[in-house]
């Protein structure tokens, strides 16, 4: 089985669909047309090609770096916006974060995302999604864009949307849905009488009670995953910093006056009668 088609985490939360994109400007004073979104909205499929979700559209190689994958685009729908100057169609994305991207939004940080679009994808002369950016700073995928947007595009003909502040909101976890589901499974047999009754009364009070311990288990463990992979970040960061200090301290030239070097007696000086 191929890795891109084994099943995902069953905790992995999956986000509302929240607006990355409207018709007009992009960082290199291109357009977003109408037909452009329509036609990313019609062609998405991540089977076909997945959009990841990367810090500062930097792509990184390692699993370990502060520039790896942070989730993946799993849908995208075109609406009708209001704006200032009237309707426009807009973009919407619903993502799969990992626990660290969650982590960082509800911290308040890299709260803009931004699109990269390529407008000719696999020759097939239509646009296509190849990767979202998540930033601190609209300003840097706005008219400061140019400076760097050359080296992190997958190709030169790409180009960036400008950025759009988010704030995630995720649709209701797995394990509420199994108390629920636990609920109407116990409810097709309610209809009991007499001792039988009494006895299902109890055998579905345990099972109920059993489910809630799951569900608040589950919640638990993917709060504390947030948390590790948090703590792992700051870590990995902290420890980079301190390697870069001592590559830079070995490779600093000695300033200091230097020790004698020893000759095995006390430092006095012989005179001659």
């Amino acid at each position: 089985m191929a890795l891109s088609d084994q099943p995902r985490h069953a905790t992995m939360p999956k986000s509302q669909f929240f607006r990355v994109a409207t018709e007009g400007a992009t960082t290199d004073g291109r357009n977003i047309d109408r037909a452009t979104i329509e036609q990313i909205a019609a062609s998405y499929n991540p089977k076909t090609y997945g959009e990841r979700i990367w810090l500062e559209h930097i792509r990184g190689i390692l699993p370990d770096s502060q520039f790896k994958a942070y989730g993946d685009v799993i849908a995208v729908k075109a609406e009708e916006v209001d704006t200032d100057s009237g309707k426009k169609l807009a973009l919407f994305a619903q993502i799969e974060p990992t626990p660290e991207l969650v982590a960082i939004n509800k911290a308040k940080q890299k709260l803009y995302t931004s699109l990269e679009i390529q407008p000719d994808f696999a020759d097939s002369a239509q646009p296509y999604l190849v990767g979202l950016g998540v930033t601190d700073s609209p300003a840097s995928l706005g008219t400061d864009a140019l400076k760097f947007s050359a080296s992190r595009k997958q190709q030169s003909a790409n180009l960036f949307t400008s950025a759009v502040e988010v704030t995630l909101e995720f649709d209701e976890p797995q394990g509420t849905k199994l108390a629920d589901a636990v609920k109407n499974l116990l409810s097709r047999f309610s209809n009991k009488s007499g001792a039988d009754a009494a006895q299902f009364a109890d055998i579905s009070e345990a099972v109920q009670a059993l489910a809630g311990h799951v569900v608040t288990a589950n919640d638990n463990y993917t709060g504390t995953l947030a948390r590790l992979e948090k703590t792992e970040t700051a870590l990995k960061a902290t420890q980079d910093e301190l390697a870069a200090f001592k590559a830079q301290m070995d490779e600093a030239p000695g300033n200091g006056p230097r020790r004698p070097a020893a000759t095995g007696n006390d430092g006095a000086v012989q005179t001659e009668f």
